[in-house]
C-alpha cells in the first residue's frame, strides 16, 4: 500500500494512477473528502498544512509515501515527515533539480526542525523550502529517494489565459531555455522509487530530452493547438504582478523570475540519465501540449 501526497494535482494525480495501474492500493490524502481523484485510488482525509490531519491516513501501516510539499514554507514539515516515517518504510519526496546539497544530511527530523525561525526565513524561497524537507526526509530514519526534476512542462499552463485571449503570451524572459519535464515522466520515476529499491538513497534528476526557449514554447503552442499565438516581452514588474496576481507567494515569484532571467544567457540543461533511468527516451513538450489541448481552452 503506497500513500500518494498532491493527488489532485498533475504530479501526484500520474503517480497515483500509474501505481493503480500497476495493482498497488493507493489510498490518497486529499483536505475534502469528494475532492476528484484518479480511477481506482482511494481518497483518505489528510491536509499537509495540518499534520494531525494525516494521522487517520496512516493508520496501517504504507509500504510507501509519495510526498509533496505545496506550502509556501516549511513549517510543521518536521511533524508530518516525523508522522509518515513511523508509518512507513519508505518516503519518495518530489524536491527539485538545483538544490544545494545540504549539510546536514545525517540529522534526524527533531534535530533537524530545531533549525529555528531565523533558519526558516532563510529558506523561504522554492529551493530553500526544498532542502529543508530534503534534509528531514534523509534524517527521518525511513528509506528515502529524493526526486530531482527540472521545469515542469504543467508551469506553463500559466499561459492558459494568455492563450484563450488569442495572445500574446507575455512573459519577461521570452528567451529562457528550459528542458520542460511531461509529469507522466517525474509519476513513471517516482513509481519505480517506491516500488523497486534501485532509487533507495539516490537523488536522481529528471528533464525533458530538448531545451526550449519560452518563445519556442509558445511556438510549439501554436503548432500544436493551431492558435494563432505570439510572445510579448513584459517587464519585470508587470510579470511578477501577473504572479502575485494568480497566487504566487511574492518570494517565490521573485526567485521564479530571477532563474528565468538568468536561464536567457545561461540555460537548463538536458539531465544526461534521464532515458536510463526511465528505460526510454524521455516525453516531448510538444507531446505534452497534446496531452493537456483541452486545459488550453
Amino acid at each position: 500500500m503506497i500513500l500518494v501526497t498532491g493527488a489532485t494535482g498533475k504530479v501526484g494525480g500520474q503517480v497515483a494512477a500509474q501505481l493503480a495501474e500497476a495493482g498497488t492500493r493507493v489510498p490518497a490524502s486529499a483536505s475534502c473528502a469528494a475532492t476528484r481523484l484518479p480511477d481506482g485510488v482511494e481518497p483518505v482525509r489528510g491536509d499537509l498544512a495540518d499534520p494531525a490531519s494525516l494521522a487517520a491516513a496512516v493508520t496501517a501501516k504504507v509500504d510507501g509515501v509519495f510526498l509533496m510539499w505545496p506550502l509556501p514554507h516549511a513549517r510543521g514539515a518536521a511533524e508530518t515527515v516525523t508522522l509518515l516515517a513511523e508509518h512507513a518504510r519508505r518516503l519518495v519526496y518530489l524536491s527539485a533539480r538545483g538544490v544545494p546539497e545540504a549539510g546536514e544530511a545525517g540529522k534526524s527530523a527533531g534535530e533537524a526542525a530545531k533549525t529555528g525561525e531565523a533558519a526558516e526565513e532563510r529558506e523561504a524561497d522554492i529551493l530553500g523550502t526544498h532542502a529543508r524537507l530534503e534534509r528531514l526526509v534523509r534524517g527521518s530514519g525511513a528509506e528515502w529517494t529524493l526526486l530531482r526534476p527540472g521545469g515542469f512542462a504543467s508551469n506553463t499552463l500559466g499561459w492558459a489565459a494568455h492563450v484563450r485571449a488569442g495572445g500574446p503570451v507575455r512573459t519577461a524572459s521570452p528567451q529562457a531555455g528550459r528542458a520542460l519535464v511531461h509529469e507522466a515522466d517525474i509519476a513513471a520515476l517516482a513509481v519505480r522509487a517506491l516500488l523497486t529499491d534501485e532509487l533507495v538513497a539516490t537523488a536522481p534528476e529528471i528533464t525533458g530530452p530538448d531545451v526550449l526557449t519560452q518563445a519556442e514554447q509558445v511556438a510549439t503552442l501554436r503548432e500544436v493547438l493551431g492558435r494563432p499565438l505570439t510572445v510579448e516581452r513584459v517587464s519585470r514588474a508587470e510579470s511578477r504582478t501577473e504572479l502575485i496576481g494568480a497566487g504566487v507567494p511574492p518570494v517565490y515569484a521573485d526567485a521564479i523570475l530571477d532563474a528565468h532571467a538568468a536561464m536567457e544567457t545561461t540555460p537548463e540543461t538536458v539531465a544526461p540519465d534521464t532515458a536510463r533511468l526511465l528505460g526510454r527516451p524521455p516525453l516531448t513538450y510538444r507531446q505534452w501540449v497534446a496531452d493537456h489541448a483541452a486545459d488550453f481552452g
